[in-house]
């Protein structure tokens, strides 16, 4: 049985080693100053180079300026490779920007950066990796092969997985798996959210223009009217999902913006519509778009009105190998109480960029439970007065060491 509170779970201390014990004040240090100062995509300019300053200070081998802002460490293990043929090399992801969201948390770590804020968790994802490179680079004869940490910028957007693969990060050596980890507000502290298959959903948007024939209120038979067309639009769209989708399936039609007319005796000549598509199967790859028109089309058709249409994919869906997913699994289970502790049915319409990394090599992103309803820490993402029991941190560490011991050994 899962408990939907977010009251958090036992967390036994004594299941994270000493010595990540040891770092838990360092990562709270690490994450309270990223998080005073927040960047956006591909601005993270103060972030990189503090990534920077400590992997030179620990004196660990990295690639700056990936990606503009991105950076790639390389860690190599010390022990023997035992029954490997060859020597395995797994990545470690985390991204690093923030969001343009003026925070409201009365805290002595707010964000100093005016409308800026890591309202996503994206500053505790970094501590964990630099806690986990820190790690590594103190304990390189407890693995074999090579470890990449791979600290990306601009998740939230336009994407900076995508232009870091291009750049070569999943070569030399050559990256045989990768995981990731979402600090999750959405699960209590003391659980952790994984599962084989799609966890999070393929982002699409769009922006739609109806273009009608404006008139008198009062003399519609004049008129062509954009907000009626429009109207007729938004419902239209539902039956992509009611009526063409799968049921089986799980999908998203949304309008989140609608904007028309400016004055009550006066039928708009225009209306402006934008939005967003998710779904989790790829077999719907390139089909939204296509039936989106389609729909658009015939209403706009039938009306008399025309229409502007931009649509394109972001993201596709986050789909975890079942190999790699078993395996932070089994370590995830070592770290948290069981079997309450491990959350499969914890997908999420949210997507993430790091969809582009798992359509280029194996691997497993998931969820790491951080909401302290008792702490008055369980706003959800994306929110003004986000924030997250910082517990978390080294209990991701520790989850992310031990992967790599159990898949370079």
């Amino acid at each position: 049985m899962v408990s939907t509170s977010l009251n958090p779970l036992t967390v036994d201390r004594s299941r994270i080693r000493p010595d990540i014990q040891a770092l838990q004040a360092q990562l709270v240090e690490w994450r309270r100053r990223l998080h005073q100062r927040p960047e956006l995509g591909f601005k993270e300019l103060i972030t990189s180079e503090f990534i920077t300053q400590k992997l030179q200070e620990w004196g660990i081998e990295h690639q700056t300026g990936i990606a503009k802002t991105g950076i790639v460490t390389t860690i190599k293990g010390k022990k023997s490779l035992g029954t490997h043929s060859c020597a395995p090399v797994l990545a470690i992801r985390a991204d690093m920007d923030a969001l343009p969201i003026q925070e409201q948390n009365d805290v002595p770590y707010k964000s100093q950066h005016d409308g800026v804020m890591h309202a996503c968790g994206h500053d505790g994802h970094t501590a964990i990796a630099l806690g986990t490179a820190y790690y590594l680079s103190q304990h390189q004869e407890d693995f074999a092969g090579t470890v990449k940490i791979i600290f990306q910028p601009a998740e939230e957007g336009p994407g900076g997985a995508k232009p870091m693969i291009e750049a070569g990060v999943l070569k030399n050596p050559d990256v045989d798996a990768i995981i990731g980890l979402h600090l999750w507000n959405n699960l209590p502290l003391g659980t952790v959210g994984v599962r084989s298959g799609a966890l999070m959903a393929a982002v699409e948007l769009f922006d739609l223009k109806i273009k009608g024939k404006g008139g008198h209120g009062a003399m519609p038979h004049q008129t062509v009217d954009a907000i009626l067309v429009a109207s007729q639009v938004v419902n239209a769209l539902q039956t992509i999902v009611a009526r063409n989708v799968d049921p089986i399936d799980s999908a998203v039609v949304t309008v989140g913006e609608f904007h028309a007319g400016s004055a009550h005796n006066v039928i708009a000549d225009s209306a402006h519509l934008g939005g967003t598509v998710r779904y989790f199967n790829p077999k719907y790859d390139g089909y939204f778009g296509q039936r989106f028109e389609q729909i658009v089309a015939g209403v706009c058709q039938s009306q008399g009105a025309s229409y502007e249409l931009e649509y394109w994919q972001l993201y596709p869906p986050v789909i975890n190998n079942a190999e790699i997913a078993d395996l932070v699994r089994s370590q995830a289970e070592k770290v948290v109480e069981t079997p309450i502790g491990i959350v499969p049915e914890c997908q999420t319409m949210g997507g993430e960029d790091m969809s582009f990394f798992l359509q280029e090599v194996p691997g497993c992103y998931f969820f790491l439970g951080s909401a302290n309803l008792s702490k008055n820490l369980a706003y959800p993402h994306h929110h003004p007065r986000f924030d997250f029991d910082e517990t978390a941190l080294g209990m991701g560490v520790e989850i992310f060491v031990r992967c790599v011991e159990k898949f370079c050994s």
